[in-house]
């Protein structure tokens, strides 16, 4: 019983980190949009429109995180979020992006791949509910 109350709180906790980071993310779309505009892949259309969108479903998937009723989709939502923005994240690590003159180092960028896929495990992990078990 222990155990599983462990786990509910850390699903709860974990949600809340979550959200707050996503609303967050979602958040600096808007107000540093250059930045994202910077590490559009040339080859995707409509960067800044890409931005704010992108942007605004971090918001919604972090609001959405907090409420029962729709964590587990703001969770499916989310992921496919964090797979659409992967092409960004191969475009930066492996175009030498600048940023206000700003090199971010390729070995680094080269750990948000793996990092990437574990967001998304826990992504998902955390909008799920805990199966009760119930003895007779």
């Amino acid at each position: 019983m222990k155990e599983r109350n462990i786990k509910s709180v850390l699903r709860i906790v974990l949600r809340a980190v979550f959200a707050l980071l996503f609303i967050i993310a979602g958040v600096l779309h808007f107000t540093h949009t250059e930045f994202y505009l910077h590490i559009m892949p040339p080859y995707l259309p409509f960067h800044r429109a890409l931005v704010y969108l992108s942007g605004a479903c971090e918001i919604a998937g972090g609001i959405g995180l907090m409420i029962p009723r729709t964590k587990k989709a703001a969770s499916y939502g989310l992921i496919a979020l964090l797979l659409a923005v992967f092409p960004a994240n191969i475009y930066m690590a492996t175009d030498d992006v600048s940023i206000n003159g700003n090199h971010f180092s390729s070995s680094l960028l080269l750990l948000r791949f793996p990092l990437q896929f574990v967001l998304i495990a826990l992504v998902w992990w955390c909008a799920q509910d805990d199966k009760r078990t119930y003895k007779s």
